[in-house]
């Protein structure tokens, strides 16, 4: 049986502090903690290393008031701590941008390595693109994790842009063959994880021991990680809610979990044909659903790319609608990351900590110029 958690406003000790619910566009009551782990699967054998699947993880999570006084985190941590000339060459390829450039200007607010705070919090898994990274919605992971949730994100190996395994630097592969492999082990990724931050929460690492609350489990992804998350909840009943950003999978089993699908109107990577798919994931559910359709966006609005180049693609600067060919200067990030940050967490904070009162924040259009509102189940 699902258990919720309720929020109100309790002050317990300096250690154990239970909030009132907080907004859910703006940051919550916690300050945010980082840190990298490596997973093996020894059930999968990688076509790439030919080893056991290894898998880069980064957890973001509620940190204690100790963990303020530790250092600052930075781009450069997520990338073997900086300093590698393969990193930088693989973002000079993909992003036309210097790696050590972005590093000054990342806007990030976590601390590496610092202390989790005290109590019992959802896990939230997120699953990254085609090509892309697990650092590539720090300001999602960020914010959830500030509202009480561990955020987990992998490296999908091979189908990242570069991941760093014991110093061997795995490239991103987009062959034929490379994307229908990656295609069967992201969601058997999300699975795996779940296994490990089981084991986690028993004890297998002290600093978690007893921190997850594994009967609580959300997924988001974006564009190839909305196909992850949507195909590892039909495959893991475990996995409760799901958000998938910029696509969705092509078949379903599962109708009747809460969905919340993000979705861009100008979306020129998947194209018109992705957003019918979309729309038709929504139309198709039957538990509590919502579509959050981002009318001056693209592909690239849910993600932290503009901070890598802000001309990266579609969703960034300027462009053509793919509705009519007309100019188009996309949604500002700051604005899309309100709303992106604002929906998602009243969404969680919904079915997943069950708290009843953003079902007002859920209901309500906060931008009409920029969304579309759809809400159903």
């Amino acid at each position: 049986m699902k258990r919720y958690i309720i929020i109100s406003m309790v002050f317990l000790s300096t250690s154990c502090l239970i909030f009132a619910t907080p907004a859910p566009d703006q940051l919550g009551p916690y300050a945010v903690g980082v840190t990298t782990m490596r997973m093996e699967d020894p059930a999968r054998l990688d076509p790439e290393t030919q080893q056991p699947r290894p898998l880069m993880v980064e957890v973001w999570y509620p940190t204690t008031h100790l963990g303020t006084q530790g250092r600052k985190n930075t781009l450069n941590d997520f990338f073997l701590g900086g300093g590698h000339p393969e990193f930088s060459k693989a973002m000079a390829l993909a992003f036309q941008s210097d790696l050590e450039a972005v590093n000054k200007t990342f806007k990030t607010i976590s601390y590496r390595d610092a202390p989790v705070f005290e109590g019992l919090f959802p896990l939230v898994l997120f699953s990254h693109g085609n090509g892309g990274m697990r650092s590539q919605n720090v300001f999602w992971c960020e914010h959830l994790a500030s509202h009480g949730y561990i955020v987990v994100a992998p490296d999908h190996t091979t189908n990242c842009l570069t991941t760093g395994l014991a110093g061997e630097i795995i490239f991103f592969s987009d062959s034929k063959e490379a994307r229908a492999q990656a295609a069967k082990d992201r969601p058997l990724d999300l699975i795996f994880i779940l296994d490990e931050m089981d084991k986690i929460n028993r004890g297998a690492d002290s600093r978690f021991r007893g921190r997850i609350d594994m009967e609580l489990i959300a997924a988001a992804g974006h564009s190839f990680g909305g196909y992850t998350v949507a195909a590892a909840a039909d495959l893991e009943p475990r996995i409760d809610a799901i958000i998938p950003m910029a696509a969705v999978g092509n078949d379903r089993s599962r109708y009747d979990s809460p969905v919340m699908i993000l979705m861009a109107t100008e979306d020129d990577t998947i194209k018109e044909k992705g957003n019918v798919a979309m729309r038709k994931y929504y139309a198709d559910s039957q538990g509590p659903c919502y579509l959050v359709e981002f009318l001056n966006a693209g592909h690239y609005s849910f993600t932290e790319m503009y901070q890598f180049n802000p001309k990266y693609g579609d969703g960034c600067g300027k462009g053509k609608r793919i509705t009519d060919g007309t100019d188009l200067s996309y949604i500002g990030m700051e604005k899309a990351f309100h709303l992106i940050n604002g929906y998602t967490t009243a969404f969680l904070g919904r079915y997943i900590k069950g708290i009843r009162t953003y079902d007002a924040y859920l209901n309500t259009n906060h931008d009409p110029d920029e969304i579309q509102l759809k809400t159903g189940g």
